[in-house]
Parts: structure tokens; C-alpha cells; sequence
């Protein structure tokens, strides 16, 4: 026979079996298609060799006047303004204390009784296998020890009530980290952050610069007493790593006596936010120390929801939301070292709205929109269905005269606002049951907004996308576009996405583009998994679907920044599509990517299908490896459900693995079966591969 072509059809095919699925492919990961072939994904590096606290959900680039580029970086901590790969916090201040109001003390001296030493046997020195510091965690309990001049001092030890001593081989405690704070009604969350200010030593170890820093508070005893653990002078900054914060300790003798003086100044930063989505109410509902016993988890109680961030430019400055909470502004002319303020605090503001879902600044007209708010005459009360703008071209005034274009609107289906994505001529705006859309009129009325669909579902607020002047989004079991009218996008990946996604965890999910290959990307949590795990792509161009695994929270596509920026899991950020490895290593290592077919037969399979030669058509194209290859396997089997195996009762090859290199012209091959299955893979560093049209020379047998 002549050489047969293995032709495929472009695109991942799960919504049938393999078998029905002849000509198609059917499994694959970090693969894309061109032009209807398939090939490797490109790889990625570090874009700053500094990690970030928190998770990002959030990212937002913009160049100031001055040219200086800015990237806006949101986590469930903090909020940061990351310029020349450094990361510069601007996360809002909630409360500044008087002086005098917060009271320091110790717990050096009622320590023994919260630690129970059970095993004090193995000193930890090298001899014993240990390194001379370092952290072990077990379960709930973290051990940090360092080397001492005290052969006495064994390490240190954290257990409940976030305590952390200094401990003796003989089980005494010779020092505690822990410092109490008492102060009325600070209003602090577990993992809030408060600088101190105007404090005096204690009379020991814990010196006015010690205390005189920024904390992250680790345990909240009650509405007026909380702890945080005392450090060696450093920057939280300094001591951010991928695991968090990793202070060295600043241990308190008998000396360390004092309160902290009457002049000490406490700032908080506003309530940090959760990393996973919590639902249900009372017991188990929500973090430790979250609320109170049996308490709600309503996603409109401050720190009990998802920490999501909406953020957009007012000209050069910056204007951020925490969702169900605050609106802050950042002006870029007072530096990064500034933090942002909530507009209802700028001078001159007037009725500006202090809670919301989401702010964006609409690009056409210069109003600043808020979704989900506070009414103009019921500050401090949010409706999740109420929209309010400000006046054109001014943040300042929101309180609507006939004298100016503010003003608000009220949906009138649906329980929330859920997102609002802006296009070229209009805002979408998406309850949890239904779709409208928001234009801009002109005076008097500035804006309307009319219903386009009822009956639709979005997964969360990250899970809308606008590519030109269509919307793209994940709704509970469908994906949707909009580009006049509301339509399912057929999707051949379907059952395949929701049958494995974490249904708690759908807030996560995070739309994204990435328009140099036509890509329109959701992250989402796969359902072994609380993080966003996996991706699923719809390439518009082409219209197929395919998915792969990636550990990404947030995706930014190219445009202010030359490549795409994404947010891992290890708090870094990574340029993709740069060189072919995982540069998430040191060294980088290799990307491991792979697609395979559906099985394919011949006459029908009736018969046994013998295959003796394979023709490749595989280019190497820009790899940077010395001797760039990829491995094809041809694997057969004789029925539907059988398994690939390697040979058959009779010793005949059924599978072939076959490396292919940049001038491979032809490999031989002895299998056998009724139907086959083409697969190519690659875990070599500096390779990257793309698939044509391989031929194989192959004969039916006569036999059936």
C-alpha cells in the first residue's frame, strides 16, 4: 500500500469515546494548536526574583506620564505596585490608633504552663542529622531553631495560641517572641498587618526598634486583646519568602517588663482577605478566629469572602476595590512609598461611595463606576445591585445634581452584581441570573442600561473576558459569548472541564487572552485541588478547545508588558512565552508535554493493520537544545476497550516508542493490530517541537 497520512483534525475531542473519535485528538497537555497543528507552549521565567505575600487574583499594568511602567499585583494580603521587579506596598490604612491606646506586655513569665516539651532527649545538632537551623513542621506545630552560643538552648517552639519560646533541654522556657497587645476595639482579623509607632523598650531584649515595625498579627485572643511574634529589625519585604514570612525571632527575658510606653501609635492596614471561598454558617464555616461562635460566613462580612481586587486607571493614578469593601486612590505624583486612601477621604470628595463589588473607570466618557455600592443617601449600606458613577472626569463628586453627570442606576433581576466587563461600546454587567447592558446616553441621563438575557450563569467575578467587542465567560455548567446576542459556545472539552473543577472553588476561576496565538485561557481548580490548577482554551480563531495543567491563580496578557505575566502558587511572577523550560527551578528544567490521538483503524476494523515504516514530519524549529528531540509512540490494540500493550500472546509488537530527532528521515516498525494511536512527547530542556502530517506505510491483513 502507499504511505498513509496521519491526518488529524485540530482540536481536543472529549465529549465522545476515543473510538468514535477517529481522525481527532484526544488528551494532551502544554500543547497548543497553530494553524490547525499542534505544538509545544513556550516556556516561562521569573519576572523579579522576589516573592509576593499572599495569592494574586489581581494584576494591572500602566505607564505613568513620566514613562515609568507601572504593574498593579493583588493578593489575599496585601496589595502591591511592583516597579523595577520591586514590590511596594500601598495596601490601605483602616485605623490609626491614638497614642497610648495600644499596651504591650509579654509572656516570658506565664509561658511554662502553655508548653509542654514532650520529648527533650535529641539535642538538635548536625551529629544528629539535623541542620544547625531551620523549621520543622508537624501537623498544626511549627519548631524554629538556630544555632546558639548555649549548648543548653535546643530551639524553639511554636504551639497553640501562636506561642513561641525559647526552650531549654531540660524543658524550661527562657524567653518568649510573643508580645500581647490590648487595645479597645481594634477591629483586627487574624493575618491583618499593624505598624507601631512611638513605642519605648521594655526594658530587655525587645528594644523600641524592635517594636517599632510592621507585624502580621498570628492569633486574636479577643475584640480587644490580639498577639503578634517580635522579630529582628527588618522589613516585611526583607523577610517574604515563597513559604510566607521567615523572621529571625527577638526573645524576652525577665527584663523585658514594660508596656511599650504611653506614646505608642498603632496603623492598621485594612482586613486582609481569605484565599479559598468558604460557604455555611456557624461551626466549621470560615477560618479560626473569623467571627464569632456559630457566627454567619455572609459574603458581606469583611474578611470572611474570597479576596478579590478590581483596579483601573484614573489617568496616571490608580483607583482599587476590594470586593464587598472599600475604594481607595493612589496618586502616582507622591511616590510608591504612598499608600492609597479611600476616595471618601480625599479632600473634596462628596458622597463618595465607601463599599462595592468592582470599580472601573469607563475608557469613552471618563466616569468612574462602581457596581454593588452604597447608595448616596445610605452610606455604609451596600446594595448588590446598585450602580453609581461619578462625575465626568472627576472622582471627587458623586452626588447627582443637575449641575453634573453623576448618578446611579438599579438593576432589577438577579440577588448581586457579580462582574462587569467593558467593551468597545458598552459595560457588561452580569448578576448571578442574568446579563445587561450599560451605555453611555449623554446629558441628562449619562448612562442606561437595558436587559439582554435572563437565565444565564457566570462562575465568579474573574471569569469574564472581552476580546475586541465580544465577551467570553465560564458560566456553572456552560461556556458563553456575547457579541450582539448571548450564545453557548459549543465546546468539545465540556464534560471533560466540569466533571473535573472544584464546584466550591468556582470564584477562582480567571478568564485571560493571550492574542499573539488567538487563545482565550480559564484558570480554574480542578477538583483534587483548591487552587487553580488546570486551564481550559478556547482559540477563536481556529474555534476548537483544548486544556492542559498549569499552576497559575492570574494570567496578564501581553501589551504594556512585552510577554504575558502570570501569578503562581509560589508567590512569584513568571513572563511566559519565553524560551522553551520551566524557569521556575534553578537551574530551569524541562517542560513535559505530550498530545495523542483518538485510535484509528482500517476497513472498518475488520482487519489487522500491519505497520512496518513511519515517515516523521516533526520540526525543531528555534529549540536551543544541542540535539533538539521529541518521542513518537504508535501503540495498537484490537478493540475499543482493550489496553495499549507492548506485544500479544504470540510475541507480535503492538507499540512502538520511537525518538525522533532533528534529521530523522524514516524509523522501522513491526506492529500489529486492528486499530492504532499516535502520540508525541518531550521532557528534554531547549526543545520545542511542532507536528505536520507523519506517513506511515502500513497493509491490511487478510485476516479479520
Amino acid at each position: 500500500m502507499p504511505l498513509t497520512k496521519l491526518q488529524f483534525k485540530p482540536g481536543i475531542n472529549r465529549e465522545t469515546t476515543s473510538y468514535s473519535n477517529e481522525g481527532g485528538w484526544f488528551d494532551m497537555d502544554k500543547v497548543r494548536f497553530r494553524f490547525g497543528f499542534p505544538e509545544k507552549i513556550g516556556g516561562w521565567i521569573k519576572k523579579t526574583t522576589k516573592t509576593f505575600l499572599g495569592t494574586c487574583r489581581a494584576l494591572h499594568p500602566w505607564v505613568a506620564l513620566d514613562s515609568t511602567s507601572y504593574l498593579g499585583v493583588g493578593s489575599h494580603l496585601k496589595y502591591y505596585i511592583n516597579e523595577g521587579g520591586g514590590y511596594n506596598d500601598i495596601t490601605p490604612i483602616r485605623l490609626t490608633t491614638s497614642a497610648g491606646d495600644p499596651v504591650f506586655a509579654t509572656k516570658a513569665n506565664t509561658l511554662s504552663a502553655a508548653i509542654t516539651v514532650v520529648d527533650t532527649t535529641v539535642p538538635l545538632t548536625s551529629s544528629t542529622g539535623f541542620p544547625t537551623s531551620g523549621r520543622i513542621k508537624i501537623d498544626d506545630e511549627i519548631i524554629t531553631y538556630a544555632a546558639v552560643s548555649s549548648n543548653d538552648l535546643i530551639g524553639c517552639v511554636r504551639g497553640v495560641n501562636s506561642t513561641v519560646a525559647a526552650v531549654h533541654s531540660s524543658g524550661a522556657t527562657v524567653g518568649c517572641a510573643t508580645i500581647i497587645v490590648t487595645e479597645t476595639g481594634h477591629g483586627a482579623l487574624e493575618n491583618d498587618f499593624v505598624t507601631f509607632s512611638g513605642a519605648a523598650s521594655l526594658g530587655g531584649l525587645v528594644t523600641a526598634a524592635v517594636l517599632n515595625q510592621e507585624y502580621q498579627i498570628t492569633d486574636i485572643v479577643n475584640g480587644n486583646v490580639y498577639q503578634v511574634e517580635v522579630r529582628e529589625v527588618a522589613t516585611i519585604e526583607d523577610i517574604t519568602t515563597t513559604n510566607g514570612l521567615e523572621p529571625t525571632y527577638v526573645f524576652s527575658n525577665t527584663s523585658d517588663s514594660g508596656n511599650g510606653g504611653s506614646s505608642i501609635v498603632a496603623a492598621y492596614q485594612i482586613n486582609t482577605g481569605l484565599d479559598t471561598t468558604i460557604t455555611g454558617t456557624g461551626w466549621n464555616a470560615g477560618t479560626w478566629g473569623r467571627g464569632t461562635w456559630n457566627s454567619s460566613t455572609s459574603l458581606l462580612v469583611t474578611g470572611s469572602t474570597l479576596r478579590v481586587w478590581s483596579h483601573d486607571n484614573f489617568g496616571e493614578d490608580l483607583i482599587i476595590n476590594v470586593r464587598d469593601a472599600g475604594i481607595f486612590y493612589w496618586d502616582q505624583s507622591d511616590g510608591v512609598s504612598t499608600r492609597a486612601v479611600a476616595i471618601s477621604d480625599l479632600a473634596g470628595s462628596v458622597s463618595a461611595p465607601t463599599i462595592a463589588k468592582q470599580v472601573l473607570v469607563s475608557d469613552k466618557d471618563r466616569h468612574v463606576i462602581v457596581f454593588g455600592c452604597d447608595g448616596e443617601s445610605s452610606s455604609g449600606v451596600q446594595d448588590p445591585l446598585l450602580i453609581r458613577f461619578s462625575d465626568q472626569e472627576n472622582v471627587l463628586v458623586w452626588n447627582s445634581l443637575v449641575t453634573n453627570t453623576a448618578g446611579d442606576l438599579r438593576i432589577g433581576s438577579g440577588s448581586k452584581i457579580v462582574a462587569a466587563i467593558e467593551t468597545r461600546q458598552q459595560v457588561l454587567v452580569f448578576t448571578d441570573v442574568s446579563l445587561h447592558a450599560m451605555q453611555y446616553l449623554g446629558p441628562p441621563f449619562t448612562f442606561g442600561i437595558n436587559s439582554i438575557s435572563e437565565n444565564i450563569t457566570i462562575a465568579g467575578p474573574l471569569a469574564a473576558i472581552a476580546v475586541e467587542d465580544s465577551v467570553y465567560w465560564m458560566g456553572a455548567e456552560e461556556f458563553y459569548v456575547y457579541g450582539g446576542a448571548v450564545q453557548r459556545l459549543p465546546c468539545s472539552v465540556r464534560d471533560y472541564v466540569f466533571n473535573d473543577i472544584n464546584n466550591s472553588q468556582l470564584e477562582k476561576v480567571t478568564a485571560s487572552t493571550n492574542t499573539a496565538f488567538a487563545e482565550i485561557m480559564w484558570l480554574y481548580p480542578s477538583a483534587s485541588s483548591s487552587e487553580c490548577d488546570s486551564y481550559v482554551v478556547y482559540n477563536y480563531q481556529q474555534q476548537i478547545w483544548y486544556y492542559g495543567t498549569l499552576s497559575r491563580t492570574v494570567w496578564l496578557d501581553r501589551g504594556v508588558e512585552s510577554d504575558p505575566i502570570a501569578a503562581g502558587t509560589d508567590h512569584f511572577l513568571y513572563s511566559h512565552e519565553v524560551g522553551f523550560d520551566d524557569g521556575s527551578t534553578s537551574p530551569s528544567s524541562a517542560i513535559s508535554a505530550y498530545i495523542e490521538s483518538s485510535q484509528m483503524d482500517m476497513g472498518d476494523g475488520e482487519r489487522f493493520v500491519f505497520m512496518k515504516r513511519m515517515i516523521p514530519d516533526l520540526t525543531f524549529r528555534d529549540s536551543t537544545a544541542a540535539a533538539p528531540s521529541a518521542t513518537m509512540i504508535l501503540k495498537t490494540r484490537n478493540f475499543p476497550g482493550a489496553n495499549y500493550v507492548q506485544s500479544n500472546s504470540n510475541g507480535v509488537s503492538q507499540s512502538a516508542t520511537v525518538p525522533i530527532e532533528q534529521f530523522t528521515d524514516q524509523v522501522y516498525l513491526r506492529l500489529r493490530g486492528r486499530s492504532f494511536a499516535f502520540r508525541i512527547e518531550s521532557d528534554d530542556e531547549g526543545v520545542t517541537w511542532r507536528l505536520g502530517t507523519p506517513r506511515v506505510d502500513m497493509r491490511l491483513d487478510g485476516r479479520r
